[in-house]
């Protein structure tokens, strides 16, 4: 867990102004930063060779710490195989995952890391121990403050009563990474002073040394492995290494606040960089509450639903639109401040996910809420989950098997929770490899998820993402969504009314979406080069639809005629009760239309103008009139074949039969 940089709940009754004389650090407390170098800055990237080649020359480290780690290791494991063997398995489940939790606590800061990471992999961890993994917690004494004085004064040069005002005496919260201080500047801002925790680098390293061996030695060995343990050692260490790395940390709250600030209910901290080094980060003081303290919260007449919506927002801007997302969004990192707005802190574990990734992640959406299993278990592939020889068979029903039940009636019944426990299972038991973006954008949103569930038992992640995924659908230029779109609303050449109407039922529920503006780009692409497939497929469409509403006319009339005169009324063909649905489907299109923010009929007129004069209109126009003359020449070339055959078919009163649909 990422410290947490402001914590009402713990602050210092009084903060007091810096004494702080020289002090004589003893030797078991000094820094030793093993293979790294504080004087080139390029060191404080992770290199596992680096770390190879220093460890490999102090094999009594190694032996020291393998150790203190195989012992209670080895414990556990035993106590697994004689589970096991005494059949009682099942029935010790839940306390041997207690007994990991603990066991990875006392083992220390990279242990802990380890334990965080591993409740996002459920094609590593059985679903029980996944549980137990996500309520681990740091719970590591403070260090001395004299140690914390020292480290300041290294980092920035003065001793802290001279870059610092004011300092709380004690820290108001400590970590595994490092302790937190509230201070004021000289200039008067208040702050928020991050100190690294003493021997810290030494720690870590080893311990990647040893788990980096371990893991290439399983790697060649264990032939069941379905994921590489080395990249997974490797992806966690380089996290680690970015979460140590406090100028780093300032790096990404700047592009954070760079790319999400302009959002007016978002607040970020500002760095102050004259007094931010490799282990000490000085932050913007914010006053705010904790998400969970809703009490609070609402006797400041701030609606606290309203913010985690806020947040779900934000989460897949960060997500979905630009691909840089805080990955550790927990109660002490998310604020309500006394303005209504809210404050995103400790930016250490940040992500970043690939255009392709963000594509396939909204077509997944997609497919999942729309039921298309096969599909989804393509976007899997696509997602690196699978890879592209695995047999998608035996997967396509557990999809259908996992979220049929899951799904509900609506999108507003899902669960993100409920949806990834049943996910786990099914990635526990088929050849899933959790890539490491969407283990912390799981991480991510169920932590966001949880948070609003204590607010609002109702809330639903999902109900309140898919808006805005239906809205990026609609509206976003990339080929690849473009194709997605396509492929949703077509299905053998047939136009999907309900699926569009599904769309723009939940796009206009986005804060952003414009009628207008999604006008104007649909268009654009419909009679741009890239929309000629689409543009042929509504012209099918159309014809059928126009032609249908045409025969609907005529056989309403013939009906009205006959009860008239005393006719037999003949029963409605099936394939105009199926029409039916379609003209459904349109008249609620338009009241949707009606009822987004933009949508002005009388300022649709120029622009239908504008569009009439357009080559690829006129196009489409003619080719829809040549569709509906060739249905007509075709049903009356048909009629009078029948005639021919059936001379007396008029006088038995079935006119109306010999008006058979075209092919």
């Amino acid at each position: 867990m990422s410290e947490q940089m402001i914590s009402p709940e713990t602050q210092p009754e009084e903060a007091i102004t810096v004494e702080v004389q020289p002090v004589h650090i003893p030797e078991e407390h000094r820094e030793d930063i093993g293979p790294m170098d504080d004087n080139v800055a390029e060191s404080w990237r992770y290199n596992p060779q680096v770390i190879n080649d220093y460890y490999r020359g102090r094999p009594l480290d190694v032996v020291g710490r393998l150790i203190e780690i195989t012992l209670p290791v080895l414990s556990f494991l035993i106590g697994i195989w004689w589970d096991k063997l005494r059949g009682k398995s099942p029935k010790n489940e839940i306390r041997r995952a207690v007994q990991l939790r603990e066991m990875l606590t006392k083992l220390g800061p990279t242990y802990i890391k380890i334990g965080q990471a591993l409740s996002t992999r459920p094609d590593l961890v059985p679903p029980l121990y996944l549980e137990e993994l996500t309520t681990l917690q740091d719970q590591i004494p403070s260090f001395p403050n004299e140690i914390a004085y020292r480290f300041i004064e290294e980092e920035l040069g003065y001793s802290p009563e001279e870059i610092y005002a004011e300092l709380s005496p004690n820290p108001i919260a400590a970590a595994s990474l490092g302790q937190v201080y509230k201070g004021k500047l000289k200039t008067g801002e208040r702050v928020a002073v991050k100190v690294q925790r003493p021997d810290l680098i030494r720690c870590i390293t080893l311990d990647v040394y040893i788990m980096r061996s371990l893991a290439s030695w399983a790697k060649i060995n264990v032939k069941r492995l379905r994921s590489d343990l080395v990249a997974i050692t490797d992806e966690l260490a380089g996290r680690i290494f970015e979460e140590i790395n406090y100028l780093h940390e300032g790096q990404n709250a700047e592009k954070f606040a760079q790319l999400y600030g302009h959002i007016a209910e978002i607040y970020i901290p500002k760095i102050y960089w004259k007094y931010t080094g490799r282990r000490v980060l000085t932050m913007e003081w914010v006053d705010g509450t904790k998400l969970t303290n809703i009490k609070e919260i609402q006797a400041q007449g701030i609606d606290a639903t309203y913010l985690v919506n806020v947040g779900v927002q934000c989460s897949l801007r960060q997500l979905l639109e630009h691909g840089f997302f805080h990955a550790d969004p927990h109660p002490g990192n998310l604020l309500a401040t006394p303005d209504g707005k809210l404050a995103y802190l400790d930016f250490g574990m940040m992500s970043n996910i690939e255009p392709y990734q963000r594509y396939g992640l909204i077509e997944a959406v997609v497919h999942l809420v729309n039921r298309d299993f096969e599909s989804l278990a393509k976007d899997y592939v696509k997602l690196d989950f699978l890879s592209p020889t695995t047999n998608l068979e035996p997967i396509i029903p557990a999809f259908s098997e996992v979220f049929g039940n899951a799904l509900g009636a609506s999108v507003a019944e899902l669960n993100f929770k409920s949806i990834t426990d049943k996910m786990s299972a099914m990635m526990y038991e088929f050849p899933f490899r959790v890539p490491a973006y969407y283990a912390l954008i799981i991480r991510s949103m169920v932590t966001l998820e949880g948070i609003a569930i204590g607010i609002d038992p109702n809330f639903k992640v999902l109900s309140k993402a898919y808006p805005y995924i239906a809205k990026r659908l609609l509206t976003d230029p990339s080929t690849e969504l473009r194709d997605s779109l396509r492929d949703l609303l077509f299905k053998d050449g047939t136009f999907r009314w309900n699926r569009l109407e599904n769309l723009l039922r939940n796009a206009k529920d986005s804060n952003d979406f414009n009628f207008e503006k999604v006008s104007e780009q649909a268009l654009d692409f419909l009679l741009s080069d890239r929309g000629i497939f689409i543009r042929e497929k509504l012209v099918n469409e159309l014809v059928n639809t126009l032609d249908n509403f045409g025969r609907r006319t005529w056989f309403n009339f013939t009906v009205n005629f006959r009860q008239q005169v005393g006719l037999t009324v003949q029963e409605t063909p099936p394939e105009l009760l199926g029409d039916a649905k379609s003209f459904e489907h349109l008249r609620n299109i338009f009241s949707i239309l009606q009822e987004t923010k933009g949508f002005d009929a009388m300022a649709m007129v120029p622009v239908m103008t504008k569009l009439i004069a357009k080559p690829e209109t006129q196009q489409m126009g003619q080719k829809i009139a040549e569709g509906l003359l060739q249905k007509s020449l075709a049903r009356l070339i048909r009629y009078l074949v029948l005639e021919f055959d059936r001379p007396n078919h008029r006088q038995n009163g079935e006119l109306s039969k010999a008006l058979p649909a075209a092919d």
